[in-house]
C-alpha cells in the first residue's frame, strides 16, 4: 500500500482498530503540490482530549525495560514518527494507531497534582519515575500546557529521581529543575538521535526537533552539569544503520556521557504504517529494509520476545551490535550509567508543600 504523503504527518492513514468491528474509510486527501498555500495546518488539525483517570503512574513488568514506574503526561504524540512503537497503545482508547495517535492527544492536565499527592504518602517507596518511555512528555503541545514542567517542579521538590527520553529540544526549557536533580545525582536524560540527515527526518520524524536541534540540546544539558545519555533510537537496517558511528561521535562532542542503541520494532498496526511509509518515501530501499527487519524478527517484521525485541537476533543484528560497541568506545562513551539515587528524597512538610500549588 502506497499512501499520498501529508505534510507535517508520520502516517497519512488511519489502520482498522484491532479491538474495533467497524473500520471507517475516508475519502484520500488531495495531494501536495509542495507549493505554500498560505495554510500551515493543511490537514488533520491536532485535538486535545482531557484524561480524567485519577492514577497518576503507569506500571512497567516488562524485564527489557530499566523502570517500574512512569508517567505519561501525553497519550498519543504530535511527533508523528513513522515508526513509534507506541501507536498501538492508541487503540486501547478506542482510536486508531494511524492519524489518530499523532492528532488525538490524551492530556492528563492534573498530573502534578496527583504526582504531589502520590509522593507525599507514605507508601511511596522512592524509585526511579521515569517521563515517559511510552510518548515524548516534550512533545509540541507541552510549550503551551507545561504539565511535563510542572511534574518535574514536584519531583525536584521531593528530591525523587526521574529519567527523561525526548526527541525535542523543549527539555532545555527546564534546564534550571534538572540541573537541581542532577546536583542530588537524581536525573538522566536521554535524548533520542535516529539520524543526523535532516530531509530524513523532516519526513520521518515530521514534528521532532531537527538533529542539530537535538545536539544543542545535550550540550546545554551537559554544561548545566545534567547527565546525558544519546539513544540511537530506533535504529532502522538499511536506512539509518550506517549513521551510528557518527551519531555516536556528535553527541559525545557535544557532552553526552552515556549511549544506548534500539532496534527497529512495529509491534501491530505500525508493521502496516512502517511498510506504507517507505513506499511512499524511500520505494527504491522498501525492499531492502524490510528484507533486513525480517531477518532479524525470524521471518516477520516484528518478534515480541523480550530480551530480542530491542536488539533483534542474527547476523545484520551481531554487526549492528558490533558497530555499536566500536563506534561508543571510539566516542569515549560508556553503555553503563550509575543508578539514580534516592538518598535526597525528601517528603515536605504541610507548610512546604503549599509552595507546590
Amino acid at each position: 500500500m502506497t499512501l499520498i504523503p501529508l505534510r507535517g504527518r508520520g502516517s497519512a492513514a488511519n489502520p482498522k482498530n484491532r479491538f474495533e468491528a467497524l473500520e471507517y474509510v475516508p475519502d484520500p486527501p488531495p495531494e501536495w503540490t509542495g507549493e505554500d498555500d498560505g495554510d500551515a495546518d493543511a490537514g488533520p488539525r491536532t485535538q486535545l482530549i482531557t484524561d480524567h483517570t485519577r492514577e497518576v503512574f503507569s506500571r512497567n513488568d516488562s524485564p527489557d525495560v530499566s523502570f517500574d514506574v512512569g508517567i505519561n503526561p501525553y497519550r498519543g504524540c504530535e511527533h508523528g514518527c513513522a515508526y513509534c512503537f507506541a501507536r498501538p497503545t492508541h487503540e486501547y482508547l478506542g482510536y486508531s494507531a494511524g492519524l489518530d495517535f499523532e492528532t488525538k492527544i490524551v492530556v492528563k492536565r492534573d498530573a502534578p497534582e496527583l504526582l504531589e499527592k502520590a509522593l507525599s504518602s507514605p507508601r511511596w517507596t522512592p524509585q526511579v519515575v521515569a517521563m515517559s518511555g511510552v510518548t515524548d512528555p516534550y512533545q509540541p503541545i507541552e510549550r503551551k500546557l507545561r504539565i511535563t514542567r510542572g511534574c518535574l517542579e514536584v519531583l525536584a521538590r521531593f528530591r525523587n529521581p526521574t529519567a527523561i527520553i525526548t526527541k525535542n529540544h523543549l527539555v532545555t526549557r527546564d534546564v534550571d529543575l534538572l540541573a537541581e536533580l542532577a546536583s542530588v545525582h537524581a536525573v538522566m536524560v536521554c535524548v533520542s538521535v535516529t539520524t543526523l540527515e535532516n530531509d530524513l527526518q523532516r519526513v520521518m520524524e515530521p514534528r521532532t526537533s531537527i538533529p542539530a536541534r537535538r545536539l544543542a540540546a545535550i550540550e546545554t544539558l551537559a554544561k548545566a552539569g545534567v547527565p546525558v545519555r544519546v539513544m540511537v533510537a530506533p535504529v532502522v537496517p538499511g536506512l539509518t544503520d550506517h549513521e551510528m558511528p557518527r551519531i555516536l561521535q556528535a553527541a559525545a562532542d557535544a557532552g553526552a556521557r552515556y549511549a544506548t542503541y534500539v532496534m527497529l520494532r512495529l509491534p501491530y498496526a505500525v508493521a502496516g504504517l512502517f511498510e506504507a511509509w517507505l513506499g511512499s518515501h524511500f520505494p527504491d530501499r522498501k525492499d531492502k529494509v524490510l528484507h533486513r527487519i525480517r531477518s532479524m524478527r525470524g521471518g516477520k517484521l516484528y518478534h515480541s520476545t523480550f530480551g530480542e525485541r530491542g536488539r533483534g537476533e542474527g547476523f545484520f543484528a551481531d554487526q549492528t551490535a558490533s558497530l555499536f560497541h566500536v563506534a561508543v568506545r571510539k566516542a569515549g562513551l560508556l553503555e553503563s550509567a550509575p543508578p539514580l539515587s534516592t538518598e535526597a528524597f525528601f517528603r515536605p512538610g504541610p507548610r512546604e508543600q503549599l509552595g507546590l500549588f
